[in-house]
Formats: C-alpha cells, structure tokens, sequence
C-alpha cells in the first residue's frame, strides 16, 4: 500500500471546498476549528475538467460535494500537491479512489445524508404533482394578473410505475398508496416477492412503460443502466404520461426525450438530473415543452448539507491532528 502524502510542514494547511453552488457551505458547520492550522476557501463556481489541474494545484486538501466534479485517475495524476480527499456520504462514483490509494491520497468520507436521506423522494414528488396540477404555470399567470387557465388531473386512481425500487423506490411506493394511487414496478434484478415486499406489484419493463401514468426513475447508473430507458421505452408511453427523473441523467437517452417532448409524444418530463452538470445555459432541455425543470436539488437541502459539512470539518481536523477520520476502505 502506497504510503499516505505527509501534512504540509511549516505552514497552515491550504484547503478547498469546491461546488459551493448556492454559497452556504461556511454557515452549515464551524470551520473556525480549523483555523489555526488551516486556510479554508469556498469555491462557488465549478471548475471546468480542464482547468482542475491549474486551479487546484496549490491545495493541500479539497472537499467534494456529492459527484458534483469529476476526478478520474489523469486529474489526480496532476495533483502532486494534494494531500487528502474529503468527499460527502458514502459513494465516491465520480472519483478514482484506487487511483487516489496508489498515489497516497486518503479519502475520506461522512454518513448517509442524515435526516435528509428521503429529500430526493420528496422532491420527486413535487415534480409530480407540479405537473399534474400546472402548478408553476398557474403562479405565473396569477402573478400575470389571469385566473384559471389550465385544468390540471388527480394522481388518485392513476399508476404510478417505479423503475428501481430500492430504499427510495419503497418510500415513493409508500407516499403512492396514501395518495391512492396504483404502484407497479419494475428493474433487471426485481422479482414478483421483492416488488410485494417494496409495496409494488411487479410489472415486466414492457408492461410498466404502457400502462404506468407517471414513470419515476429510482435506479443506480452503472455501465448496466445507461440509457436504460430508450425511445422504443418512451415511444410505449401513453400520451398524457409524465417521466420523472430525479435518479441520474444518463439513465435516460436524452435525445430520444427530446423529441418524445417536441413532438407531444408524452405529456411532460420532470427532470432534476442531466448528463452534464451544471447544466449549460444553451441546452436543448431548456426550452423543451411540457418540462419542469430543476437544478439537481434531490438531495440538497439543508438537513443533509449540515450533516456533509459538520463530518467534513470533524474528518479534516483529524487529519491536521495526524488521525484522519472516516477513511474510505481501501480496494
């Protein structure tokens, strides 16, 4: 095992926290502890891939938020200076951890997302009832000075159909049944036993996409699941079905939704996860019609953003005191 790169010697330990988006990373947990052996910078803007090498190159230590910035092995590689990885919850998809093992780089990590381990389920059912009821639209034009201008639908009685149904496949089962709704699901690996047991009963791919009313994605990307669902998947959904998304983008074929949405194939997208984020400003999903779009909130909120934070700051005092927590098991 390569040996770990020694704390910088003579001089406060430079550190930084990247993807601090909305800028609320230095009031959700008490830096002031590290102060004294530590110089802390809060980097709101994310860093092209290109770029990281140059920007990062005078860090001892950099916090990742959950997946938001890519580290693969060749960024790494030209990093010579960087000393340790605090990443945020458990998986680490978006970094080369054996790379960072065989330069000597720990990682380490925090727990779940604490109280807000059931935010994306939350968020996803905005998206539906948004949706459903027109909800953004129908503030718009109350703020426009009109009164009534769309009749929205009832999710009582529809079918929901949940691809994946995992630990929050079964709490959107859950919210289903209490709105009244049907619940059928399906994934490569799930059985008739496990849907029962998930409060689901479960559906072939084939099934799900025809007759589900709203398909909401609860799936993990692996190389497996890209682009699990296509455009023979959207072209079986009915007309007034909504897909919503709050999983990852790359599960989706992106221009296959595109054009399923411009050409009224489907009733609308909720989306709140793209192939490329932060999503740029000219992208086509923009300006689709029938979507209501979200800039990957799911997990982020501020339950769960005080709790990275707050084991962050304990992992990285650890590490200035020679003991670095919540290390990242070695493959």
């Amino acid at each position: 095992m390569t040996p770990h790169r020694s704390l910088p010697q003579g001089r406060k330990a430079r550190i930084a926290v990247l993807d601090d988006y909305m800028g609320v990373a230095a009031r959700l947990a008490d830096w002031t502890v590290l102060d004294d052996r530590a110089e802390v910078t809060f980097l709101t803007d994310a860093i092209p891939p290109a770029d990281l090498p140059t920007a990062l190159n005078d860090y001892d230590a950099i916090c990742l938020l959950r997946e938001r910035t890519d580290f693969p092995a060749e960024t790494l590689q030209r990093l010579p200076n960087l000393k340790v990885i605090a990443a945020t919850g458990r998986k680490t998809r978006t970094l080369d951890t054996e790379a960072a093992a065989m330069l000597g780089i720990p990682i380490m990590t925090t727990d779940g997302s604490g109280n807000g381990i059931y935010a994306t389920v939350e968020l996803a059912w905005g998206l539906i009832l948004g949706l459903m009821r027109h909800i953004p639209a129908e503030s718009a034009a109350m703020q426009s000075g009109a009164w009534q201008t769309r009749l929205g639908n009832a999710v009582y009685g529809r079918t929901l159909g949940l691809v994946g149904l995992g630990k929050l496949g079964g709490q959107m089962a859950l919210v289903a049944k209490a709105f009244g709704m049907n619940v059928i699901a399906w994934s490569p690996n799930l059985t008739p036993e496990r849907a029962a047991e998930g409060g689901a009963t479960y559906a072939s791919k084939d099934t799900l996409f025809r007759m589900a009313d709203i398909v909401s994605l609860h799936i993990v990307l692996a190389p497996s699941t890209e682009g699990i669902v296509g455009a023979e998947d959207l072209a079986k959904m009915q007309s007034h079905a909504l897909l919503i998304n709050t999983s990852r983008g790359p599960l989706v074929a992106q221009d296959a939704l595109l054009v399923a949405l411009n050409e009224g194939r489907i009733g609308g997208a909720g989306i709140d996860v793209y192939d490329q984020e932060p999503l740029p400003a000219d992208a086509a999903i923009r300006t689709a019609p029938r979507t209501l779009l979200t800039p990957h909130l799911g997990y982020s909120v501020q339950e769960t953003f005080e709790n990275f934070y707050r084991q962050t700051v304990e992992n990285l005092d650890g590490w200035l005191d020679g003991t670095p927590r919540r290390l990242a098991a070695s493959k």
